[in-house]
């Protein structure tokens, strides 16, 4: 009886042993194994570094519990940042293209590419009421805010980031995570931080990378907090405090961008809001279940407010949706390609296919001519088949159809059949017609520009040339981080005016914003702000060249010309949105995430353009367009806060306090209850009032904001440091 027992016990020692072991690696790494194998540098579409003679990898994981310091140590792994279970990494080359079991990590991606979404603001979302505290306790302007902006291409030296008397730069910090000079920012290995004025002017603008100098993140973040710099271009959130991030063009390095900011907000004891002007497209399950989007969910549990553009591909007939009721239901599509001719790095396009849950199809590639009669076809891919990486090619008279495919029977984050496929075609007189079958279910299809670098997230349509064939739709085009379920995702519709007879001119949805649902049929887009022809800034050290035309005005500072110009696009909407949260944190600081998006979806307005919107929303405007008036309004009414001030009816002594505080308080004004929040709206404390001393000793050091309400409904918030 004992020698049974210690065989059962030895079994069980086994299967835990054996499932502690497995790590999965998505079958992306497949592809990095083949080119590595073919005597590919891997390092032209993936990000690594050399040292100590150790070529390492950066990847994205998921972890369990037997994620530890000494298993990275073992396996020479660096980690770079850590939210709830997702972490981001360098892991040396032999490990990953071995696909080598790491005890603790359940499963690996390769980080996936990211590209910019760039395709009379303040007055279209009610923001000049606010400036001027029409009805409010006061004007916001952002103060003791930082926002945040992940992108590329930022000029430090732009009077638009200084104060509105232009004495001093509100930039707090920069990581350049291109730029190799270091010092890199305390717990990260790469790139380099400034710190302070001094540092960022000296620096003067962030470095060159696949993007050349580029100007998209001076223009973005001054839609959402530009000082105006002398002119009428103001920016949202003018007192704001910034945080520029110019992060290595993958969802990785975007996510220790995002530690870092949170990081440093409460170092500097301030709420911080976080704008993507980008998108990461085919390359997310696009249901809210990514690596990527469960990490943003996580941040915005603990008080990050997310605000992100919806996309630019809702003029595009990039989707295709079909629903099979037997194997004969057969899909049948021809792939619109960009021109090559436009794009000096394009390679070709890129089809992504998500099934149904359980259900397997099959697709074939088929070379066709003009009249769309087949000159070759590949042999039909199936999800059933062997997952992983695959290379191969049609021949057609002297010309070459390239094409390879990732397949995978289930993903591990959304257990759904996928296919991503590449085509490169060359000949526009070769149409390249896809087949598609399954016994049930329901498969879609999205049709992207695939470029040698690694990025692209435009969309080409799918046609039909007769009634054989299914043409394209513009819907499901919300990508990622858009359709995350905790982000703010933002479309973009044209400024609105009124003539002086009344009538409304402008206010349309911009036709490249992209539309609802997300593959798992939630609504996306949530709002929709201005982004059609918006002036801001621009740097003034980018290799990008506009003519007299396109500068709508310049300003002369310090030596300089710094000019001002027209974008449009979704990148443009959601700045609005990031500078408008900023306004609500500055007036009710104790907002969590999830009431700040609740907010803004609550106030979201109708008007002719938008018509009666359903009650849980529409594809194209989400829940309304953007009032910020009525979102200050609506702040300053959650947990009834009239406002933040400093000398109010009560106030808290010592401060800052060690182990209790006291209330002093006037006549008028007699303590209920207390409540108090850290400075990412989470509640650590509430109690009715009994005593005037309040213990604080269980608190961490660090900053709070304390909520006291009285007797008859009066609100003070007051800022308490806590110290040890």
């Amino acid at each position: 009886m004992k020698t049974k027992s210690l065989i059962i016990a030895s079994f069980f020692v086994f299967i835990s042993v054996y499932s502690f072991a497995q790590t999965r690696y998505s079958v992306s790494f497949d592809e990095l194994r083949s080119k590595h194998q073919q005597g590919f540098d891997i390092s032209e579409k993936h990000q690594t570094f050399t040292e100590n003679n150790i070529r390492f990898v950066s990847v994205i994981a998921q972890i369990d519990s037997h994620f530890s310091e000494q298993i990275l140590a073992e396996n020479n792994i660096i980690l770079r940042s850590k939210v709830g279970d997702i972490v981001t990494l360098f892991v040396p080359e032999e490990l990953v293209l071995q696909k080598q079991t790491i005890p603790g990590i359940l499963y690996i991606e390769k980080p996936r590419k990211i590209s910019q979404n760039l395709h009379k603001v303040v007055k279209d979302a009610r923001i000049d009421s606010v400036h001027q505290g029409i009805n409010l306790p006061s004007g916001f302007s952002g103060k003791d805010v930082i926002i945040g902006i992940t992108d590329w291409g930022f000029d430090y030296t732009h009077p638009m980031f200084y104060d509105t008397l232009l004495q001093h730069s509100r930039i707090l910090k920069a990581w350049d995570q291109f730029k190799e000079s270091g010092p890199a920012p305390q717990g990260f290995t790469y790139g380099t931080e400034f710190v302070g004025e001094s540092e960022l002017l000296a620096a003067q603008c962030d470095t060159m990378n696949i993007y050349d100098l580029a100007t998209h993140g001076s223009h973005v973040a001054g839609i959402a907090g530009g000082s105006g710099a002398g002119t009428k271009y103001r920016g949202v959130a003018y007192d704001a405090n910034f945080m520029f991030a110019t992060f290595l063009i993958d969802e990785a390095a975007v996510l220790d961008a995002f530690s870092w900011m949170k990081e440093n907000a409460e170092i500097y004891q301030k709420r911080l809001v976080v704008n993507m002007s980008w998108g990461l497209y085919w390359f997310g399950t696009l249901d809210g279940n990514s690596l990527l989007s469960r990490a943003i969910d996580t941040m915005s549990s603990q008080g990050v407010v997310f605000v992100t553009s919806g996309g630019n591909n809702g003029d595009e007939d990039l989707h295709l949706k079909k629903v099979f009721s037997n194997m004969q239901d057969t899909l049948k599509t021809v792939v619109g390609f960009d021109m090559y001719s436009y794009y000096s790095k394009m390679w070709g396009q890129a089809i992504t296919m998500w099934g149904e849950e359980g259900v397997d199809f099959q697709i074939e590639i088929h070379v066709a001519d003009n009249s769309y009669q087949t000159l070759a076809q590949s042999v039909p891919i199936r999800t059933s088949d062997l997952n992983g990486f695959f290379e191969d090619f049609l021949i057609v008279n002297q010309d070459t159809v390239f094409y390879n495919y990732i397949l995978e029977s289930e993903n591990p984050l959304n257990q759904r059949p996928h296919i991503h496929l590449r085509i490169s075609n060359r000949n526009s007189s070769n149409k390249i017609v896809l087949k598609a079958n399954a016994h049930s279910g329901t498969l879609h299809m999205w049709n992207v520009i695939e470029l040698t670098t690694g990025v692209g997230n435009w969309g080409s349509p799918f046609l039909s040339p007769n009634s054989e064939y299914t043409a394209g739709d513009s819907y499901y085009s919300i990508g990622e981080p858009a359709s995350a379920r905790s982000v703010i995702s933002v479309a973009a519709h044209s400024n609105e005016a009124f003539l002086p007879n009344g009538t409304m001119v402008g206010g349309y949805i911009a036709p490249f914003s992209s539309k609802g649902p997300t593959l798992d049929e939630r609504v996306k887009p949530d709002i929709s702000a201005p982004g059609v022809g918006v002036v801001s800034s621009i740097s003034s050290f980018t290799t990008q060249s506009f003519s007299s035309i396109d500068i709508v005005e310049s300003v002369s500072f310090g030596g300089r010309n710094y000019p001002f110009v027209k974008f449009s696009g979704t990148s443009m909407s959601g700045p609005v949105v990031a500078g408008v949260v900023a306004l609500m944190l500055e007036a009710n600081p104790t907002l969590s995430s999830q009431q700040i998006k609740q907010i803004l979806l609550e106030i979201a307005r109708e008007d002719i353009r938008t018509g009666t919107i359903p009650e849980n929303g529409s594809t194209q405007w989400g829940f309304g367009k953007l009032s910020a008036y009525s979102a200050i309004k609506k702040a300053l009414e959650t947990q009834q806060v009239s406002y933040y001030q400093k000398n109010d009816a009560c106030m808290i002594f010592p401060n800052p306090a060690n182990s209790y505080f006291s209330l002093i308080y006037d006549l008028n004004f007699k303590p209920s209850e207390i409540i108090i929040y850290d400075t990412m709206g989470k509640m650590c404390y509430s109690s009715v009032y009994i005593s005037d001393n309040v213990d604080v000793g269980f608190l961490k050091e660090g900053f709070y904001f304390v909520c006291i309400q009285s007797e008859n409904n009066q609100i003070s918030v007051q800022k308490l440091v806590k110290k040890k």
